[in-house]
Parts: structure tokens; C-alpha cells; sequence
């Protein structure tokens, strides 16, 4: 599949190539940014507001927990959907469609009168939500000059950490002015970036060059598993995806319960843990990105699953108030640190006629394998203990590792085909 950049041609050497940034490239930055930030605050923010929904609608707790659900379940289909129009249609003007979307039914939720509507409403908000990560990457890893691709990706998954801390800094004080109902009325808000977006920003010159090569919309989903060589790498982004939101959400849903269970934490502690570990999060996925431009994308990717399998291990044994603290900003930094390099990785591994339907069906089966995730975590900590579950996915970056060394070939700063 040579024409599918999936080959180790040559590419062209880092310092012939242009290292500037123009005004369309950062644009496409912030607006993608501020795509997958929407992900992360509307996430927290429903897990905020759970009791407070089943107070008002009489839900039972199956019932609430499925509104959760259904937003993943939502976006999972959105990722398939628009990651394969993006690749068709055009990156801004999908992800424009994503944001609209996702913010008139996350409105809408404000209005629900039961389980029945507010459930539908979530999960289509939800496809909305899940097209934005796939299309961002894209557009911002087409945008920036390929010496700071890995850079500009990792940006972009800054957004997400933005957006959480940005729900939990604002959440426990509107929550109680406005109720659930104008929390999920703020969700409107996205629609007005949307027009800005649309208007502001514009497609990718790679991506006009190409545009309508491909027959059909289908296409750039069979291209995932055109030959042998595309399907061993498409196998081992489904492996690393999934294990990256295997980690994360196992992490961050459980480990608050496990500080309150073994070491009696409260809210407040709880809440302190949280932000140190999203901060370390922050810097990781920071110094990812410089890592993976300077150093090439195997060997940050290497560093940070060792450093990942080696700190769950740690953390594990850890009893001190303030080893925990540290502990869990350093475990964040590697655990979630490789988040925005995907960005940077699959562009550079698929052609533009496929680049968005990869980056969005590979992270979305990532997310959809991490709706397992808390499960097996909590029957292994219900048989085991907690410490054994948090030590045990340490195997699963080792399977990472395997997975990278052996199917995933270096391919820093290629000229995207």
C-alpha cells in the first residue's frame, strides 16, 4: 500500500522542510482544543450531577449509571459517522456538524421530563461528541509543518485536561445556583464556537488536493485493512487506544474510591488528589509531544508505557498522605501523557483519504473497550484487592510495548500522502 504512506520511504530531511506557524494553523489548534475540551467538561459534569438528576426524575441508580453509558455508547457510533465524513466532506465542516450536534442535545437534556428522553438525548449528544477527537487531529496534524506535528497533537489533547479541570473548578459552584438543568443549558454554548469555527477556520491544503479521490464513503474505512502491512498497524492501534482509555478511566473512576476505601479519604482530599494527578496528566502529554518531534514517536511512546507500567506497580504500594500525592502526578504524567501523540502517530500511518475515519474509529474502539474497563477493575479489586488491581494493569502497557516494537514502524515528521 505504497500510495497509503504505510511504506518506510524516505522522507524528507527535518531541515528543508518549513518550520512555520501560520495564522490557519493555530486557529485550527484552538478550535480543535476546544472540540475535545467540550469531551472531558461534559463528561465530569454529568458525573457531577448524576444525584442530583435522579433526585428530580426518580431514577434508580442502573438508570443513572446508563446515561453514561449511552453518551459513550453515542460516541462511539459518532466516531465511525463523522470520522468517515470528515474524510469525504471536509474536516472543518464536520466538525462544525459534530459540535452543533452535540451541543442542541446537550441543551435539550436541560428539558427532559424522564429517564426515557434525557437518555435518547445523551447519546445523541454523544455522537456528536465522539466525531470531534479524530477530525481535530487530523485537521491539526494536516495544518502544522511536520517538525511540530507531534507538538501541535499533544496540544490538542490538552484540551480534554482543560475541560475536566474546568468541570471541577465550576461545577461545585454553579451546580448549586442554576441546577442540573442550567448546567446542561450551558451545553449551548459550544453551538456559537461552532460558528466561529466555521467561520474563521479553513480545510487543510492536503486535504483540497485530495479531495474526491475516494468513490465512496466506505472507502476510507476498508483503506484501514487494505493489505497485510496496513492491517498488522491498524491491529496495533486498536491494541494502544484500548489500552490507553483501558488505563485512564480505570485510573481516574477507581482510584478515588480506593483512597477513600483503604486510606479514608474524604471529598476535599479526594478532590486535591484529582487535580495533582490531572496537572501531571497536563505536563505530560506536554513534554509527549516535544519528546516525540525531537526524539521520534517509538521512542517517546516507549518511554512513557515503561514509565506507565512502572508507576502503576509503585503507586500500588504506596501508604504515605504525600507519596500519594506525588505518586499520583507522576502516574498521570505517563499513564495519560501519550494521549495527543495518537494525533501525530496515525497521520503520519494513513493518507489523507483515511486519516480522520482512523484516528476516530481507532480511538472510539479504544473508548468502547474502556467501558469494561472500571468492571474488570472492581472484580479484580472485589477478589484481589485494590492494590492488586491498579497493579495489574501494568501487564497492559507491557502488552503496549509488544504491540508497539512489533507492528508499528517510525515515520517522524513524513510528509503526510
Amino acid at each position: 500500500m505504497q500510495d497509503a504512506g504505510l511504506t518506510t520511504a524516505e522522507a524528507q530531511p527535518l531541515s528543508s522542510r518549513s518550520t512555520d506557524v501560520g495564522a490557519d494553523a493555530r486557529r485550527a489548534l484552538w478550535g480543535s482544543a476546544l472540540g475535545y475540551g467540550m469531551d472531558g467538561f461534559d463528561l465530569l459534569i454529568l458525573g457531577f450531577m448524576l444525584t442530583a438528576i435522579s433526585k428530580d426524575l426518580h431514577l434508580t441508580q442502573p438508570q443513572a449509571a446508563s446515561l453514561v453509558t449511552a453518551t459513550l455508547v453515542g460516541a462511539v457510533l459518532g466516531g465511525f459517522i463523522f470520522g468517515l465524513l470528515s474524510d469525504r466532506l471536509g474536516r472543518v465542516r464536520v466538525l462544525t456538524w459534530s459540535i452543533v450536534l452535540f451541543a442542541v442535545f446537550t441543551g435539550l437534556c436541560a428539558l427532559a421530563q424522564g429517564y426515557w428522553d434525557l437518555m435518547i438525548y445523551r447519546a445523541i449528544a454523544g455522537v456528536g461528541l465522539g466525531g470531534e477527537f479524530g477530525i481535530g487531529m487530523a485537521l491539526v496534524a494536516e495544518a502544522w509543518p511536520s517538525d511540530k506535528r507531534a507538538r501541535a497533537t499533544s496540544y490538542v489533547g490538552l484540551g480534554w485536561q482543560f475541560g475536566v479541570l474546568t468541570a471541577a473548578l465550576v461545577t461545585p459552584l454553579l451546580l448549586p445556583l442554576i441546577g442540573w438543568r442550567g448546567m446542561f443549558a450551558l451545553g449551548l454554548f459550544p453551538a456559537l464556537a461552532a460558528y466561529v469555527i466555521r467561520r474563521r477556520l479553513h480545510e487543510p491544503d492536503i486535504f483540497l488536493a485530495r479531495r474526491g479521490t475516494t468513490t465512496d464513503a466506505i472507502a476510507s474505512l476498508r483503506a484501514l485493512v487494505a493489505d497485510r502491512q496496513t492491517a498488522k498497524i491498524s491491529l496495533a492501534m486498536v491494541i494502544l487506544c484500548s489500552v490507553q482509555n483501558f488505563g485512564y478511566y480505570g485510573i481516574m473512576i477507581w482510584l478515588p474510591n480506593y483512597l477513600s476505601t483503604r486510606f479514608g479519604y474524604g471529598l476535599t482530599q479526594s478532590a486535591i488528589w484529582t487535580s495533582v494527578t490531572i496537572a501531571g496528566m497536563a505536563l505530560g502529554i506536554f513534554l509527549f509531544g516535544h519528546a516525540a518531534d525531537r526524539f521520534g514517536r517509538r521512542p517517546a511512546f516507549l518511554v512513557y508505557m515503561l514509565g506507565a507500567a512502572f508507576m502503576v506497580t509503585v503507586y500500588s504500594q504506596l501508604t504515605a498522605a504525600t507519596a500519594l500525592l506525588v505518586g499520583g502526578a507522576v502516574m498521570g504524567f505517563f499513564v495519560n501523557g501519550m494521549l495527543g501523540g495518537y494525533g501525530a502517530l496515525m497521520s503520519e500511518l494513513y493518507p489523507t483519504a483515511s486519516r480522520a475515519t482512523a484516528q476516530n474509529v481507532f480511538f472510539n474502539i479504544g473508548r468502547a473497550v474502556a467501558g469494561f474497563g472500571p468492571l474488570v477493575v472492581g472484580m479484580i479489586s472485589a477478589s484481589y484487592g485494590f492494590p492488586t488491581a491498579i497493579a495489574a494493569l501494568a501487564l497492559l502497557y507491557l502488552l503496549d510495548v509488544v504491540a508497539l516494537l512489533a507492528l508499528v514502524p517510525e515515520r517522524r515528521g513524513a510528509e503526510l500522502e
